[in-house]
């Protein structure tokens, strides 16, 4: 096949607890439909494509022929973090979930990262949201210049430094030391994740355009290796890059909100790159709403994709195939900041949307999006997963 793939991934798009949500404290996360029935929000477009015909959602009814094939898929691997479901979406399904430290890190571990700070210890060690750990220790990071050291229920060591007291390129170095000799072996997190912040006290704010991710190795085979081997050409926007280990991808594109990942897309589809791969994640919903219990905002942007679909859609050529999807839920309506362990929505195009019935049903793992987009390539699948290419053809 010479056409073209897209992967569109709305970070933290969940659409109901799956059957082992309590054993995450998750069993009555429903992103989706607490957004809807908390905001009101009407979405158009996806509501064509047919999300309403996945679950039923108080403001986003079902329509008699979406436009789109529809269904919605189990994450199998453990854990509920962005790297592992973009893991599992590339047909890598984990069986251990990575370390996660609810009471924070160990002292070997911190001992072990000061080697490199020149600092005598760290501020903070806990779980924290990222907007709040600057607020309440970013003035004792001005004080003393120790660096702040915090995690999340993501298998995450994030360190967070004032760009006046600590370069971001030192930042940066300190977190390369982090990722390969300190959280290795048993404590070989997701990602170490550098966070600048700038500002004053009372009005700190994170740098987010020099925030790097250092994810952990990625085992090959995957899709994005196979694809390449192949002769496939890859293309990263957004975050996937980083969550990748900066392998797998011919060209990559950062963006600092979901409008220039948006923008970047419609420019390379329009570039008409024929036997070519797109993988894209759009942040804002989970990073800039989820985490922050903003229903209001996590609606406003779902209604910002919405009014970008239509141009989407005018994008894909007859041989064309458009994904959408997500890594894990993220409900800003619960009682807790995390990730939630959701099925995520599947909306489906090969070619011109047109009317038609075609329900994907309950896929068995999100590594069927892997399976359908080797198939569609030619490519034997090595992996994970079952395609659905045959369905929607």
């Amino acid at each position: 096949m010479m056409g073209r793939v897209f992967l569109v991934i709305i970070d933290g798009l969940g659409i109901g607890a799956q059957e082992d949500a309590a054993e995450y404290g998750d069993e009555s996360a429903n992103t989706l439909a607490g957004v809807s029935r908390e905001t009101g929000c009407r979405l158009p477009n996806f509501e064509k494509l047919g999300l309403g015909n996945i679950e039923p959602l108080p403001s986003i009814p079902p329509v008699d022929f979406p436009v789109s094939c529809v269904g919605k898929m189990r994450e199998v691997s453990a854990g509920k973090d962005s790297t592992t479901g973009h893991w599992e979406l590339a047909g890598l399904i984990l069986d251990k979930a990575f370390p996660t430290y609810p009471n924070g890190f160990p002292e070997d571990v911190i001992e072990r990262f000061c080697t490199v700070t020149g600092h005598q210890g760290v501020l903070c060690n806990l779980p924290y949201s990222g907007t709040d750990v600057i607020r309440d220790y970013g003035k004792e990071h001005l004080s003393t210049g120790r660096p702040i050291v915090y995690t999340s229920a993501d298998s995450v060591f994030q360190v967070a430094c004032h760009a006046d007291v600590t370069p971001v390129e030192t930042l940066y170095r300190w977190c390369e030391h982090a990722r390969t000799n300190v959280m290795v072996g048993e404590h070989a997190v997701g990602r170490v994740i550098a966070r600048p912040f700038e500002g004053k006290p009372g009005s700190f704010e994170r740098i987010s355009d020099r925030r790097k991710d250092y994810s952990h190795p990625v085992p090959t085979p995957n899709m994005l290796s196979v694809l390449q081997k192949a002769g496939v050409k890859t293309y990263s926007i957004g975050k996937v890059i980083d969550l990748f280990a900066g392998e797998g991808f011919s060209q990559y594109r950062k963006t600092r909100s979901n409008a220039e990942g948006i923008s970047q897309l419609l420019s390379l589809m329009s570039a008409g790159i024929n036997h070519s791969f797109t993988f894209i994640n759009l942040i804002d919903t989970d990073q800039l709403y989820g985490h922050r219990q903003n229903p209001e905002g996590y609606a406003k942007a779902l209604g910002e994709i919405d009014r970008a679909l239509p141009a989407m859609l005018e994008k894909l050529s007859g041989e064309d195939l458009l994904i959408i999807t997500g890594d894990h839920g993220n409900d800003p309506t619960d009682n807790s900041t995390d990730h939630t362990r959701e099925f995520v929505p599947l909306l489906v195009f090969k070619g011109r949307p047109e009317k038609k019935d075609c329900d994907l049903g309950v896929r068995e793992t999100f590594a069927d999006v892997s399976a359908t987009i080797l198939d569609y390539f030619g490519c034997a699948n090595p992996l994970n997963g079952n395609s659905f290419l045959k369905q929607i053809s």
